[in-house]
């Protein structure tokens, strides 16, 4: 794993939480744009169908608030980034 992403602050993690990023043996991708700048998701486990059609994220830093999510989808030609699309209701 890069050392950026040995860095990041993994999404879903408490703010409170005293160790807040990435964990041996997970896989992650590197949010980017968007609401969610910079975090990364852990997508272990995820089959190349959940990865090709991206993330819905709960959020209530996107435009719709509380209850809104950002979407975020696979760059292409770097499978390690996912580009924020849009902000949901």
């Amino acid at each position: 794993m890069d050392e950026q992403i040995m860095r990041g602050r993994v999404y879903g993690a408490d703010h409170d939480d005293p160790d807040p990023g990435p964990q041996p043996g997970h896989d992650y991708v590197e949010l980017v744009g968007g609401p969610l700048d910079g975090l990364l998701l852990d997508v272990t486990g995820w089959t190349p169908t959940q990865l090709h059609e991206g993330a819905a994220l709960a959020t209530e830093l996107g435009r719709y608030g509380a209850g809104g999510r950002s979407l975020y989808g696979p760059r292409n030609g770097a499978p390690r980034l996912f580009d924020w699309e849009e902000d949901t209701p």
